[in-house]
């Protein structure tokens, strides 16, 4: 490429005189002969390329003002990342040489450059203007005068510098906290000082609790907090509180899995012949009742956000005396409630309800098991132990596939992708990783409290108070673009693009039902879609194509649903003056940004816990052959499911039959010599190699791939 050429093209367009012109124009203005024109189109391509220039809308070409915005930076495990802003639909990517230092979480100053053709925009890190991380959990590594922290975190990529005299005594192998007291940059590593000695990483329980303590999750209750807790297990249900509706003699159960002790949701079901009507009552303990805004029992559930499931332990939102205790509707026992009571039509339609102060008390406590015994697999033994609640749990399944059936005409989307419970021993090593499933008393109890969510959020929204919703946008149309493009490669439509409309994905899901893509086009799907999260704005419900939606029925676990309860009381007290309204409308737009904040943190903390153990449950499987699918691919190699839902990683580099390359547009991997595919959906039969607990990673190899290669070796 002639630079000469190059520099005249953008000096032109740097002109102060010079207004954008299409690529016609500009050769014409420049006396390109007709012949040369390619190379002009190289020239302008370059120049968008490097940020000097941009393509405008109308196709004409013009010099690049540079933008700085900024944003948190989001790194990840090869070097590069991506900066999010708020309001921008598009995050802006951040090669590994434009960093600037940044660690994972910083909020920084960058940028903008072009964007590149096909691709998303880029730029350039300027400056931190926060760092984020204070403290690093991490593996240390001890040398003759000084060590070095491993981060646990993947996307923090440098290592820690440890000074010998800061190091607290640690030696090889133990999991530390490292308190960062230099954030180093221009060559230099960052350096730090251990705070705390977690323990050796082959001790039991270290592990888990360093992705804890690496996540910011709290774990012991402050001692006011307990005692505030203690204080309120004390008291009992005022059996003659004024204005609450007593319902102790109706019928209600709750459903729950075997292991569950905080039973915040009961149900009751009666049918009226007469009227053709089902009386549905959704129950939900009345934890506002205990923890009063303002006390420290709120001030700590507010910052946990939300109870956290890891593989071996539960870290509550509120301390155990209130959430297995007097908040838990356990069996048999009084309990403050909010009730959400339904008046529902043959056709699933809500015709009236009454969200209601009561008093209730649980005839039996159910189990999912149990529940599924009677129902689906006609158990005579568990029938006859539950002969009275029998008939309602059969007008109960019989109700929730209306309210199911409802729900699908509308367009709500269901996602079939496998679970699984992991069984450990009491050290916490893995023996077994089981499936969980849906039955029909999953189904039950997920459609009477998706019932009640959207009922209390609707009475709300026309009530125009100020309120805590659960929002799930419209998915971006440029992502929903491309995933239509690429579901027509295999013959499946998708109509509406521009504005697409749930009902359109869940027809989509249903075309691809037991088809070779089923696996494949699901995934893509839901990665097209936004995260879900907590707004003041009444928006919908995306994938639950819901006009109102909202978290009412966990409020022992998540603090939208407590903070809501408290809002629905005031008012049926009449003390939401104009002050408390105020009050409200001040408050709940950073209560939902930091619960949005607080489950985020929850799910990537479950996730980097079950990870771990399924990768440590393979290190027993070394060397064994399983049948998968392929369900991720990227130009490093491509992620296979086993039938047990772990995921093990295929690496192109180590297919020794070829040489692969990534199909980024059709998601494939290509071998550049024998022609060989593999693609997203496919079946194949893969070795396990090995599996790193450390990076919750495990490897695989394709076993035929071995077989005919010791094939070989025997000819």
């Amino acid at each position: 490429m002639n630079s000469e050429r190059k520099q005249k093209v953008y000096d032109l367009i740097c002109d102060r005189n010079y207004v954008p012109m299409k690529i016609k124009e500009i050769a014409i203005l420049m006396q390109v002969a007709k012949e040369d024109r390619p190379e002009l189109e190289q020239i302008l391509k370059e120049l968008q390329e490097e940020g000097k220039i941009e393509l405008t809308r109308r196709g004409k070409y013009k010099k690049l003002e540079k933008v700085r915005l900024t944003g948190r930076f989001d790194a990840t495990a090869r070097g590069f990342g991506f900066v999010e802003m708020e309001g921008q639909d598009e995050d802006i990517f951040i090669p590994e040489d434009a960093t600037g230092g940044a660690m994972h979480g910083d909020v920084v100053e960058i940028e903008v450059l072009s964007q590149k053709s096909g691709k998303r925009r880029e730029g350039i890190v300027v400056r931190v203007l926060e760092h984020a991380v204070k403290q690093v959990v991490g593996t240390y590594e001890k040398s003759r005068k000084f060590g070095f922290v491993v981060p646990d975190n993947q996307r923090l990529t440098r290592d820690i510098f440890i000074p010998q005299e800061d190091s607290m005594g640690a030696v090889d192998g133990h999991k530390v906290v490292a308190e960062l007291t230099d954030y180093g940059g221009n060559g230099r590593r960052p350096e730090g000082r251990i705070v705390r000695i977690i323990g050796h990483r082959k001790d039991p329980g270290v592990d888990i609790l360093s992705i804890v303590l690496d996540h910011g999750l709290p774990v012991e209750f402050p001692e006011k907090v307990l005692r505030a807790a203690a204080d309120a297990a004390k008291t009992a249900p005022d059996t003659q509180s004024q204005g609450r509706l007593d319902l102790r003699d109706v019928p209600m159960v709750t459903i729950d899995g075997e292991d569950a002790k905080d039973l915040d949701d009961a149900v009751s079901l009666h049918y009226d012949a007469q009227k053709e009507l089902w009386h549905l009552g959704v129950h939900i303990a009345d934890v506002s009742h205990y923890v009063r805004e303002g006390s420290a029992l709120d001030g700590e559930a507010k910052e946990r956000g939300t109870s956290v499931y890891l593989a071996d332990r539960v870290i509550p939102m509120l301390p155990r005396a209130l959430s297995n205790g007097i908040c838990s509707l356990n069996e048999g026992e009084d309990r403050l409630a909010l009730s959400c009571l339904m008046e529902i039509d043959g056709t699933g339609n809500v015709t009236g309800h009454q969200i209601a102060e009561t008093l209730i008390r649980v005839d039996r406590r159910m189990t999912y098991t149990s529940v599924k015994k009677i129902l689906e697999d006609a158990d005579e033994e568990e029938s006859s132990r539950y002969a009275q609640l029998v008939p309602m749990f059969r007008d109960m399944e019989k109700l929730a596939g209306i309210l199911r059936r409802r729900r699908k005409a509308r367009g709500s989307i269901d996602f079939d992708f496998p679970e699984s419970k992991i069984q450990l021993d009491e050290d916490g090593r893995p023996l077994a990783i089981l499936p969980y499933e849906q039955n029909v008393a999953t189904r039950i109890i997920e459609e009477f409290m998706l019932a009640a969510n959207e009922t209390v959020a609707q009475d709300y929204y026309w009530q125009e108070l100020p309120f805590v919703y659960r929002t799930h946008e419209k998915p971006d149309p440029d992502k929903i673009r491309q995933l239509a493009a690429f579901v027509a490669n295999f013959g499946f439509g998708l109509k509406g693009v521009r504005e697409v409309h749930p009902k359109e994905l869940q027809k989509l899901l249903a075309r691809i039902e037991d088809s070779p893509q089923e696996s494949l086009i699901s995934r893509l799907t839901l990665r097209s879609m936004r995260r879900a999260r907590y707004t003041t704005d009444c928006t919908g419900h995306f994938g639950l194509a819901a006009r109102y939606y909202c978290h009412f029925t966990s409020p022992i676990r998540r603090y939208p649903d407590l903070q809501i309860h408290r809002i629905i009381k005031e008012n049926l007290h009449g003390a939401l003056d104009e002050a408390r309204i105020d009050h409200y409308g001040s408050i709940l737009p950073q209560v939902a940004d930091a619960c949005s904040r607080a489950e985020r943190r929850a799910d990537e903390a479950e996730r980097e816990a079950e990870k771990m153990k399924k990768a440590e449950y393979m290190q027993d499987h070394i060397g064994e052959v399983f049948d998968g699918v392929i369900c991720g691919m990227n130009s490093y190699g491509f992620f296979v499911e086993l039938p047990n839902t772990v995921e093990g990683m295929v690496r192109a580099d180590r297919m020794e039959d070829d040489r692969y390359y990534y199909r980024e547009e059709t998601f494939e991997m290509c071998g550049a010599d024998t022609g060989n595919v593999y693609c997203m959906g496919q079946r194949v039969r893969v070795r396990v190699q090995n599996a790193d607990k450390e990076t919750r990673t495990v490897y695989l190899s394709i076993a035929q791939e071995e077989e005919n290669a010791a094939q070989d070796e025997r000819e």
